[in-house]
């Protein structure tokens, strides 16, 4: 197309003849198809001209034109036809003068390959060279290519889109496959980056030489790497070199591409039912209105100076005649039209490439407009005349060119102002024989981040539906976390169930999640649930059982109180001492009940009662005990009337043992309250599925200083009792007293192991356990024997009272038969010299209804045996004479 201002294009229009697969067929009869992909960019050059051409604002006294040099490919034929297309056929190189050149611009492209061998040749006459293929990073050296202007947007979110279509379908086990070369090396760093981000990992990344399917060796290598991989989606970034490489060695997997692919030039790379699955990301760009119809509208008649376009309607119409090899137009049909073929063979819908074309060409046009305008301020141009400017004057205007294009656009070089490149996603349905069509089935626009995708609309394999996987270890379900596998990629893990009472609700999850206190992990380990509060409560078997021991002991104890008071009178009970068994019994009871304290729902107050009653009550228990062992002792230790322990037992200062033993447990719970009180404390951990309720003590020291010292009052009693066990056999209580500190000893030290081996409502359990226990084994061991004297060996009768006493002495004693009545009885006591065992005969003479009241003692004649009894009767004021001499007098 002629014009005052001439662009030169120089790409490749490929006519490719793709044979059929079947070896037997014979030659004459393969099967051959013509492609005419890239006859587009020769038509989105003739629209884009023309379209300047009839705009009044754009070069008005100037018209564009081009003219077309076809590639070869082949160094020397690159730049034989390169330098006859600019130079002309009888110019010299390096002696014409390229200020008479009728070229302003040069379009190169699509590979980069061919903008780089040519940008070294136009550079030397700083052409300008404007490659509408896809951004080379080789190209944007402006040191080696000064006079190159790249079309296209750089790629800087590719990467990005392309992972986020990766976590799209959860995609995180991923080979890469590039070339070897500058834009290789860059596209994997960005990805390799990116996938970190967001943790995809890298299966293996391979970087394929150009010129690699004349490596065999090279490409067998490839082939064993791609064949072992276990990812089944692969990136590839590349050209269409690459692409017959996938086409020989990839099978089975899904491939995400860039939008430099030409899908036409294998027919046979997506038939129907291919394993491969293509996505292709597609830079996005508005439709160009106009250029729909212009394709139309396209036919020999209109262009006869295109020759190739010509051979397009031949080979597509047929319009040859059948009895003649003679071509005209007439015969072909009428309604021919290049949108009527089939869009493998020639695509009429603006590809990328064509885009960029349609960009330069109005990029040059805004150029010219620019300089002719700058012109016109500096000289007035003659009528008629046209001023052409040289190539070289335009640089310093593109440099700084901002416009915006009929279709919307913004077109500039600065990189500030540049928008990033939006993408399109395409995927390709295959149909029978070869054909395919490329649907959009999604956008990412790279401002927001955001992939909007119709996976419905997306064409798996033939046997399959959904989209498969791809991932190094199966996804951990709810309730695992996922386990790394040293050595291996983090995508590479072993799934590891929750611990208790953690739980993972999701899948993948990198750790599980802790459950507060107040809630518990199901068995599944995917969920919390609340727990049941729990304590040791009177409806459940271990607290009913625990609360009818306390009640049942309890009652048993005040029972035994009852006897005693009922039967105070007697020689058992006035013996050992009356006022210590009430205290020790009163005691008991108390300790019982103090038990029932620890059962049921705790709180604040019973909390703080548990261990100052459980404290006082056995204090006073003990104390009481400790009391009745010092007396014992006393009695019986005391061979001298006249000595200071005579003293002590008759003003009855054993009986002080108790308050003073009780006001130092008081004073010791009264610092544990002042200081730390005990409080409602949770337990979640002992039971699955509850939380405990149970009082705290707040301070261990504080409550072993209280054991401690009750350990030390029940130390002194068993000692001072286990010094009484040689006392005479009669007087029995000694021995009695002794075993029933051994009991309750052993209880509380047994306490101490198992009270801190158990947990939760078990510990509860323990320590009321060992206070009823403790209790019951003084009860039993002390009152027990007492009871059945009382009650059964006595049938329920109390004997005579001094008699009774004194069976429980060192001395035998001989109920005599002979015996004066009176209102005034006088005791005798005295050997006779014989030794009987007292009869207990049911026969003898019993007065029953008779109580016999004394009024003195007379002992003798041994001054011993007279002190002896005199300490016993001193307890009871009982007049003592005594027959012996005056020696043997005491008092």
């Amino acid at each position: 197309m002629d014009g005052d201002v001439m662009i030169a294009s120089y790409f490749p229009l490929y006519i490719l003849r793709v044979r059929s697969r079947n070896k037997d067929t014979p030659k004459h009869k393969e099967e051959r198809l013509v492609i005419f992909k890239n006859y587009q960019f020769i038509l989105a050059l003739t629209f884009a001209v023309e379209e300047i051409n009839k705009n009044p604002h754009l070069l008005h006294n100037l018209t564009l034109g081009f003219e077309f040099c076809n590639f070869e490919f082949a160094i020397w034929n690159e730049l034989k036809s390169a330098i006859l297309c600019l130079f002309g056929k009888y110019n010299t190189l390096n002696y014409t003068c390229m200020g008479h050149s009728k070229y302003t611009a040069v379009l190169t492209g699509p590979s980069g390959i061919i903008s780089a061998q040519l940008g070294t040749l136009l550079n030397l006459y700083m052409f300008p060279q404007f490659s509408f293929g896809p951004f080379d990073q080789a190209l944007s050296n402006h040191n080696k290519f000064p006079a190159l202007y790249q079309m296209a947007q750089k790629d800087t979110s590719i990467a990005t889109a392309m992972v986020s279509l990766l976590l799209h379908f959860r995609w995180n086990w991923v080979g890469l496959l590039t070339l070897e070369d500058e834009n290789g090396l860059w596209i994997l760093l960005e990805l390799k980056e990116e996938m970190a981000k967001n943790r995809v990992c890298v299966e293996f990344e391979l970087a394929v030489p150009n010129n690699i399917l004349f490596h065999k060796t090279k490409l067998k290598v490839v082939d064993n790497h791609l064949k072992k991989s276990s990812a089944n989606v692969f990136i590839i970034y590349g050209d269409n070199e690459l692409l017959l490489v996938v086409q020989l060695v990839i099978q089975g997997k899904i491939c995400i591409l860039n939008s430099q692919w030409d899908l036409s030039m294998s027919r046979f790379y997506f038939v129907l039912g291919s394993p491969q699955v293509p996505l292709i990301f597609s830079r996005h760009h508005p439709d160009v209105s106009g250029f729909a119809d212009f394709v139309k509208a396209v036919n020999p008649s209109k262009y006869p100076e295109d020759t190739f376009l010509a051979k397009v309607w031949l080979a597509s119409f047929k319009c040859s005649d059948s009895q003649s090899d003679c071509v005209t137009w007439e015969n072909c049909a009428h309604n021919a039209s290049l949108d009527l073929l089939p869009r493998h063979v020639l695509d009429t819908n603006l590809s990328v490439d064509s885009y960029n074309i349609y960009n330069a060409v109005y990029t040059v046009a805004h150029a010219l407009h620019e300089m002719l305008l700058h012109q016109a301020e500096v000289q007035t141009m003659g009528k008629g005349k046209k001023t052409v400017p040289s190539p070289a004057q335009l640089h310093a205007l593109l440099k700084n060119i901002q416009f915006q294009n009929p279709a919307g656009d913004q077109v500039t070089w600065d990189e500030k102002k540049k928008l990033e490149a939006e993408y399109d996603i395409v995927n390709i349905w295959n149909f029978p024989h070869g054909l395919h069509l490329e649907v959009k089935v999604g956008t990412f626009s790279p401002y927001a981040h955001q992939l909007s995708l119709s996976e419905e609309m997306i064409q798996w394999t033939i046997a399959s539906t959904e989209p498969p996987h791809s991932v190094c270890s199966i996804g951990c379900g709810p309730g695992f976390r996922k386990a790394p596998q040293e050595g291996k990629a983090a995508c590479c893990f072993d799934c590891t169930a929750c611990s208790e009472n953690e739980m993972a609700n999701g899948t993948d999850m990198e750790k599980c999640v802790k459950c507060p206190d107040h809630q518990y992990a199901n068995t599944q380990r995917n969920q919390c649930l609340l727990r049941a509060a729990s304590f040791l409560a009177y409806g459940e078997p271990l607290g009913m059982a625990l609360a009818c021991m306390a009640l049942g002991l309890s009652t048993l104890a005040a029972a035994i109180l009852g006897v005693f008071v009922k039967h105070h009178n007697t020689p058992i009970v006035k013996a050992n001492n009356q006022a210590l068994s009430y205290i020790l019994l009163i005691s008991l009871i108390f300790c019982f009940l103090c038990s029932l304290l620890f059962i049921g729902r705790p709180n604040s107050v019973t909390c703080i009662l548990q261990q100052t009653t459980f404290g006082v009550a056995f204090t006073a228990a003990v104390s009481a005990i400790l009391a009745k062992t010092v007396t014992v002792v006393l009695a019986f230790k005391v061979t001298s009337p006249g000595r200071r322990m005579r003293w002590l037992l008759v003003s009855r200062a054993p009986n002080f043992i108790i308050p003073i033993c009780i006001l130092i447990q008081v004073i010791l719970c009264g610092i544990w309250l002042g200081t730390s009180p005990p409080f409602i404390d949770t337990d979640t951990y002992s039971e699955h599925g509850h939380v405990i309720l149970l009082c705290n003590k707040a301070s261990l020291t504080a409550f072993y200083c209280v054991l401690g010292y009750l350990g030390s009052l029940a130390l002194a009693s068993f000692t001072v009792a286990f010094l009484a066990r040689n006392l005479p056999d009669t007087f029995n209580e000694a021995k009695f007293l002794t075993f029933s500190m051994l009991v309750f000893c052993s209880v509380w030290l047994t306490f101490l192991p198992v009270y801190h081996s158990a947990k939760g409502k078990v510990m509860v359990a323990v320590e009321v356990f060992s206070i009823l226990a403790s209790s019951a084994g003084l009860l039993g061991c002390i009152f027990v024997p007492k009871c059945y004297i009382i009650l059964i060996r006595s049938g329920g009768r109390p004997r005579e009272p001094l008699i009774s006493s004194l069976s429980m002495h060192s001395f035998s004693t001989m109920k005599q038969g002979v015996h004066m009545d009176g209102d005034v009885m006088i005791a005798t006591y005295f050997p006779l010299y014989i030794l009987t065992v007292p009869s207990h005969d049911n026969n003898a003479p019993e007065h029953e209804n008779e109580r016999r009241k004394y009024t003195a003692v007379l002992t003798g004649p041994s001054g011993i045996t007279s002190a002896k009894l005199g300490t016993l009767l001193n307890l009871y004021r009982f007049p003592q004479m005594e027959l012996g001499g005056t020696a043997n007098r005491r008092g």
